[in-house]
């Protein structure tokens, strides 16, 4: 064989793999897995998804139980997020050696922790070196007494500001996290300097689903969702760091309508932002939504579509994780938006968007129905 066919088919290779990245399928492995290793923390949020507790469960996974977890997972084949999250992930005693051994499988690792007093300097850098790539923690107002109100636990605001600060001294990337709710719709604007002065490379904008401790009641509205989607559509055009909206898929449907609208009502398709970052969590070139793209194991081993939609498809004690994730019948409804229903059945953003499945489901009991946060849902 010439070097030129060589050559060629090296290039042809590169090409199939590029192809492969974009074109991400999202039946066979997902983008970014949720692990809940504990549900102990010392908070008590108002919206906690995970109803945390301040011990931790008996019935947790071991760590040799956890490590073959992690085997498993890494055999999806695709590199996918592995985020540790909580409860408090640092009140896990093994908590670096699983991000070591996830690392080692090439699973790309990030961490969640809680502001409390263990996010210390020394552990931020033993979490870099066993191999986390992004700290995330969040910051849900630009006050300290609205945050440490809504996280129930007085002086976290501050903590917040410290550990993200620490982190990035440690040489972490860092995201903030900010729920979207009643309490700071109004003043999430305030919330710019400090995302630009933590130098976070994201701002992950949550907007409420009514699970575990969040009710309904603390929900914006359809038209207050809207508002916010078209503020951070505007925002993202000159932010100095990406933004991106969290259960909230029709921030999609509002991207390619004010796109649409810039180009003069030309034909526009919505193709994920794709950004690169330097720590290697890069984002996904389309859409990931509940079950599809995304999936969540709890501290007892729960396989589910995600925290956000508590349905159990299987236990990694018992099911393989993979088959479950590639043939559950829940997960197999999720990646089908043909069967989705009412208004978002009949959507023609429906393929861009599919609605937030958890909160279809908190609202009416139907992982199915229609995404009541949607104005498109909302209008009579």
């Amino acid at each position: 064989m010439t070097s030129t066919n060589l050559s060629e088919r090296a290039a042809a290779e590169r090409q199939y793999q590029n192809n492969r990245m974009v074109h991400a399928d999202f039946d066979q492995a997902p983008f970014t897995i949720a692990w809940e290793v504990t549900r102990a923390c010392a908070y008590a949020c108002v919206h906690c998804r995970a109803d945390a507790q301040h011990q931790r469960d008996p019935r947790e996974l071991s760590t040799q139980e956890a490590f073959t977890l992690i085997d498993r997972l890494a055999d999806f084949g695709n590199a996918p997020i592995l985020i540790f999250t909580g409860g408090d992930p640092m009140m896990r005693p093994d908590l670096f050696e699983l991000i070591a051994y996830a690392t080692q499988k090439g699973l790309r690792c990030s961490l969640t922790p809680t502001a409390t007093a263990l996010p210390t300097r020394e552990r931020l850098e033993k979490a870099r070196q066993a191999g986390i790539r992004r700290v995330a923690l969040s910051l849900d107002a630009p006050r300290p007494e609205v945050h440490d109100a809504f996280r129930k636990v007085s002086g976290s605001w501050q903590r917040t500001m410290d550990i993200l600060r620490r982190a990035q001294e440690v040489g972490l990337s860092v995201q903030v996290n900010t729920t979207v709710a009643k309490h700071n719709v109004d003043i999430l604007h305030e919330m710019v300097p400090f995302i630009q002065e933590v130098g976070a490379v994201q701002w992950s904008v949550f907007f409420l689903v009514p699970t575990g401790r969040a009710m309904r009641e603390q929900m914006i509205s359809a038209e207050q969702h809207e508002k916010v989607f078209n503020w951070l559509y505007d925002l993202s055009q000159n932010a100095p760091f990406d933004i991106k909206a969290t259960a909230a898929p029709m921030y999609r449907r509002v991207a390619i309508q004010r796109k649409k609208a810039e180009a003069g009502g030309g034909s526009v398709t919505f193709q994920g932002a794709g950004f690169q970052y330097a720590d290697g969590l890069n984002r996904p070139t389309r859409g990931v939504n509940d079950g599809n793209g995304f999936l969540f194991i709890s501290h007892i081993g729960e396989i589910q579509p995600s925290g956000f939609l508590p349905l159990t498809a299987g236990m990694v004690r018992e099911d393989d994780v993979v088959d479950v994730y590639r043939n559950h019948p829940i997960f197999k409804d999720l990646r089908d938006y043909s069967r989705l229903k009412g208004k978002c059945g009949v959507c023609e953003y429906r393929e861009v968007c599919g609605g937030q499945r958890g909160r279809a489901y908190g609202i009416t009991g139907d992982y199915m129905a229609s995404d009541p946060a949607c104005v498109l849902v909302a209008k009579k």
